[in-house]
C-alpha cells in the first residue's frame, strides 16, 4: 500500500500530529472545516491582512481575534482613514457640476451694479474656459486654427490680464495718487491694532477658515475659489462702514483666512485618495512618490510619521507667517505710497508679463494675458463686472467635467434627469444654491412687502432715466456678448455631442440673457456703466508699450525689451514736470529693477527667459 509522506519523509500522520501539537503550543486554534477555502494565501499591506485567492476571484480572509492582531493590523484608526476616504469619495460628476453651479452662485453677491450682467459675464468666462482641447472628449475647440490657442486659457495668466492691466491702465490715465500716505504718525508694526482688527471679525475668520478647509479638500478646487466663496459671503453679513470694496478690512480677513486655510484642506484628498487638491499638493504628491511613499488610506497607520510632518510643518508656516509678513509688509507698503507713477506702472507691468511667462515658458501666455486684460476693462467700462468673468473661467473646466460625465451616464441608463436631480447630496447642493442666489435680493423683497399698503416712493427716489446715447452704448456692449453667444453655438454645430453638449447650453442660456438684460435696458431707461474719465492717448500708450515689449521678448531678451517698454510706460503714467537728472535717475531705478528680477527669474528659478541678441 502507498503511504503519503510528509515533510522530509515523514509520514504525513506523524507530521500532522506534530502541526497539531505546535497549534497547542502557541494558542492557536484550527478553523472550522467551513471555513476552509482552496487556494493560496498572501499578505498585502494595509489594514485588509490576508487576501485569500480563490478559482471565482478574490475575497477577504476572516479576521483574527482582536487579541491576536498586531498593532499594525488593529483597525482603531483605520475606521477613521476609511471614514475620511468615503465622506470625499461621496461626491462624484454630478456633485461636482452641482458645486460648480454653487460656485457660480456668487454671482449674486458679486455683481453689485447688474445682475443680468453679472449672469452674462459668468457665461462668458465658462466659454473662454472651454478654448482649446476637450479634456472630455479631446476635440479641439473656439481655436479658430491658431495654434497657440490649442492648449487653452492659462488661467493665473487670465487672472492677471483681468485684473492687474484694467489697474494699469486706469492707473496711467489718470493724474491723481495711486494710494494714500498715512500722515498720522503711526510707527512701529502695529500689532495691537491687527489684532483689535481680528477680534471684530472673528466671525469672520472662523467661517472664513472653515470655507477654505472644505474647498480645499475637494479636488481640482483651490485658494481662487476659497477666496471668492469667502468674501461673498462676508459681504453679505457684515453691514458695516465702509462697504466692501473701499476700505473694510473683513475682505482681507475673508479672502486671506480661506486661502490659508485651503493648504491643510488641500492636504486631505491628496493623503487620503492621492488626488491633490490643488496644483502646489501636485508637486507635493509628486515628491512623495518620487521618494517612494504611497499615498492612500494605509499611509495614516503605515506612515503616520510623515503625515504629522505635514500637520507640524503647516503650523511652524503659519507662526512664521506673522514675522515675515510683517518685516516685508512694513517697508514693502512704505516704498510702493511713495514711489512715482511713473516708477510703480512699468514695475508693475513687467512683473505681470514675467509672472505670466514663468507659468508655462511661453510668450503666447503673455499675449492672451494682455488681451484679456483690454477685454476686462472694456468689459467695465459696459457695466460687466471683471469677477464673475474670473468666477466663470475658473469653475468653467470642474463644471463642464462633471456636466458630460453626468450626462453620458444618465443617458446611458436611460435617466439622464434622474441623474442630476435624483441624488440626495445633489439635491442639498442644489437647495443651497437656490438659496445662495436667492439670498441677496432678500432684503430688497423685505422692503417692498412692508411697504404694501403704504404710500408708494416719491419720485425724487428714482433714478433719472439714461439718455439715449447711454442707452446705445449699453444695448452695442450687449450685442457684443451676444455675438460671442452666437459664433460659439455655430462653433458648435461642427462638434462631436460629447464636445458641444456643455458650451451649446451656456451659449443657449447666454442669448437668453442677452435678451433679457437688453429688453431691461429698453424698458427701464437705467444703464449700468463705467464713467471714469481720463486720458484716451495715456491708455492706448500703455497697451501699446506692453504689446510691443512682448514683441521684442525674443528679438532683443527679456531685459532689454522690459526696459524698452518701461521707457514707453513712464512717458505714459507721468503727468508732473520732471528735470533731465529726476528723468535719469527714475530710468536707472526702473531699469536696476528689471535686470533684477530677469536674473532672479533665470539663474535663482531657472525660468528660460528669451536671451534675444542682447539680454
Amino acid at each position: 500500500m502507498h503511504r503519503d509522506h510528509g515533510r522530509d519523509g515523514q509520514p504525513a500522520s506523524d507530521y500532522a500530529s506534530e502541526r497539531a501539537s505546535r497549534r497547542r503550543a502557541s494558542g492557536r486554534r484550527r478553523p472550522a472545516t467551513g471555513d476552509r477555502r482552496p487556494g493560496k494565501i498572501r499578505r498585502t499591506g494595509g489594514e485588509a491582512g490576508l487576501i485569500r485567492g480563490s478559482d471565482t476571484g478574490l475575497e477577504p480572509a476572516r479576521s483574527r481575534p482582536r487579541a491576536d492582531r498586531t498593532p499594525e493590523e488593529r483597525p482603531s484608526a483605520g475606521r477613521h482613514r476609511l471614514g475620511l476616504a468615503e465622506a470625499a469619495l461621496a461626491f462624484g460628476p454630478v456633485e461636482y457640476f452641482w458645486l460648480a453651479i454653487f460656485g457660480l452662485s456668487l454671482i449674486a453677491a458679486l455683481s453689485t451694479r447688474d445682475f443680468l450682467k453679472g449672469l452674462i459675464g459668468a457665461a462668458f468666462g465658462i466659454l473662454i474656459a472651454m478654448v482649446g482641447i476637450s479634456e472630455t472628449s479631446a476635440e479641439v475647440r473656439f481655436t479658430f486654427g491658431s495654434n497657440t490657442l490649442l492648449g487653452g486659457i492659462e488661467t493665473v495668466s487670465a487672472l492677471i490680464g483681468l485684473y492687474c492691466v484694467p489697474v494699469l491702465i486706469e492707473l496711467a490715465a489718470t493724474s491723481g495718487r495711486h494710494l494714500k500716505e498715512d500722515t498720522g504718525g503711526t510707527r512701529g508694526f502695529r500689532l495691537p491694532e491687527a489684532f483689535s482688527t481680528l477680534m471684530r471679525h472673528k466671525l469672520n475668520v472662523i467661517r472664513s477658515s472653515v470655507i477654505g478647509t472644505l474647498v480645499g479638500a475637494l479636488p481640482g478646487a483651490g485658494g481662487s475659489i476659497a477666496g471668492l466663496v469667502a468674501y461673498s459671503e462676508a459681504r453679505r453679513t457684515d453691514r458695516r462702514a465702509p462697504a466692501y470694496g473701499q476700505g473694510n478690512p473683513g475682505g482681507i480677513v475673508a479672502t486671506e483666512s480661506a486661502n490659508n486655510a485651503t493648504v491643510g484642506g488641500g492636504f486631505i484628498p491628496t493623503l487620503v485618495l492621492g488626488i491633490p487638491g490643488t496644483p502646489p499638493d501636485a508637486v507635493i504628491l509628486g515628491a512623495l512618490l518620487v521618494q517612494g511613499v504611497r499615498t492612500g488610506p494605509t499611509l495614516f497607520a503605515d506612515g503616520s510619521s510623515i503625515v504629522y510632518t505635514f500637520i507640524f510643518g503647516l503650523f511652524l508656516a503659519t507662526l512664521l507667517m506673522l514675522p515675515v509678513g510683517l518685516l516685508i509688509g512694513r517697508f514693502a507698503y512704505r516704498s510702493i505710497v511713495r514711489a512715482p507713477k511713473a516708477g510703480l506702472v512699468p514695475v508693475v507691468a513687467f512683473m505681470t508679463i514675467i509672472g505670466s511667462f514663468a507659468i508655462r515658458n511661453s510668450l503666447s501666455d503673455v499675449g492672451i494675458m494682455l488681451a484679456l486684460g483690454v477685454v476686462g476693462w472694456v468689459a467695465n467700462r459696459r457695466g460687466f463686472s471683471v469677477s464673475p468673468i474670473v468666477l466663470g473661467l475658473i469653475l468653467g473646466r470642474i463644471a463642464e467635467e462633471g456636466f458630460v460625465q453626468s450626462w453620458t451616464i444618465g443617458d446611458a441608463m436611460g435617466n439622464v434627469w434622474g441623474q442630476f436631480f435624483g441624488r440626495p447630496l445633489s439635491l442639498v447642493i442644489i437647495a443651497l444654491t437656490l438659496l445662495s442666489f436667492v439670498y441677496p435680493f432678500l432684503p430688497a423683497l423685505t422692503r417692498t412687502l412692508r411697504r404694501r399698503g403704504t404710500a408708494p416712493p416719491a419720485p425724487s427716489d428714482k433714478r433719472d432715466p439714461a439718455d439715449p446715447a447711454a442707452i446705445l452704448r449699453d444695448l452695442a456692449g450687449i450685442g457684443v456678448m451676444a455675438a460671442i453667444a452666437g459664433v460659439a453655438l455655430w462653433q458648435c454645430a461642427g462638434l462631436n455631442p460629447e464636445a458641444a453638449v456643455f458650451p451649446r447650453t451656456i451659449a443657449t442660456g447666454m442669448l437668453v440673457l442677452c435678451g433679457l438684460a437688453a429688453l431691461e435696458t429698453v424698458l427701464t431707461r437705467r444703464v449700468v456703466e463705467d464713467r471714469s474719465y481720463g486720458s484716451t492717448g495715456r491708455r492706448a500708450g500703455v497697451v501699446l508699450s506692453m504689446a510691443a515689449g512682448i514683441a521684442l521678448a525674443p528679438v532683443l531678451g527679456f531685459a532689454t525689451a522690459g526696459i524698452a517698454m518701461a521707457l514707453g510706460l513712464m512717458l505714459s503714467s507721468e503727468h508732473n514736470n520732471r528735470s533731465l537728472r529726476g528723468w535719469g535717475l527714475l530710468a536707472l531705478s526702473v531699469a536696476a529693477v528689471i535686470i533684477v528680477f530677469t536674473i532672479g527669474f533665470r539663474e535663482a528659478l531657472s525660468v528660460p527667459l528669451p536671451g534675444g541678441l542682447i539680454f
